[in-house]
């Protein structure tokens, strides 16, 4: 455990409950816009949209599997950038253009053969609350809608595309090991290739 770092977590350290689900996590489920994106769309004078990732998320999605959490993403919305960004990270379980995120849930739980228990759920709006009441844990941006704040296990202190999946991230690892070994992997020449 990474006592330094989760000490700027005080409400997570206090929360006995909170800890031993973090503990437990096998897979992580993203969504999109206003998570791993600021929420904004931003169309090319063709019509394309473009999104804005966060590189700092697709090191925080990469490490994840490494440490044995499976990391998915389901998402409303569908794009060429979106499904680009996903492929460049080697995300195996991705639901582009999903509205029943519900359903693409309780599926993904069954195929991996896990309880929804050891998952978590990273949303920012209102659609978002059909998963999160299932997870074991539950995060928000700290620019989420206010009914998903209300809703949701942890706060995060990063706003929309600003490195929220790299907060998870690190919350996550910092109760398994210090994040200085949970990072050697990432300095490693190979870690950067699929």
């Amino acid at each position: 455990m990474d006592v330094d770092f989760l000490a700027s977590y005080p409400s997570l350290l206090e929360a006995k409950a909170l800890k031993e689900k973090l503990s437990a996590l096998k897979l992580v489920v993203f969504d999109v816009d206003g998570v791993l994106t600021d929420g904004g769309l931003l169309y090319s004078a063709q019509g394309e949209e473009i999104k804005r990732f966060n590189v700092k998320d697709g090191v925080a999605m990469k490490l994840l599997p490494k440490w044995g959490v499976t990391v998915a993403v389901i998402t409303a919305k569908d794009s060429a950038p979106l499904r680009k960004r996903m492929e460049d990270l080697g995300v195996e379980h991705f639901y582009p253009g999903c509205h029943d995120k519900a359903a693409a849930f309780d599926e993904l739980v069954e195929t991996l053969q896990l309880t929804p228990e050891q998952s978590a759920y990273v949303g920012d709006d209102v659609i978002d609350l059909q998963v999160m009441p299932k997870v074991g844990v539950s995060f928000c941006p700290s620019d989420a809608h206010v009914l998903v704040q209300r809703h949701c296990h942890f706060i995060l202190n990063k706003a929309a595309g600003q490195g929220v999946a790299r907060e998870v991230a690190d919350v996550i690892l910092a109760f398994r090991m210090a994040l200085e070994d949970a990072y050697a992997l990432a300095q490693k020449p190979e870690f950067e290739k699929k």
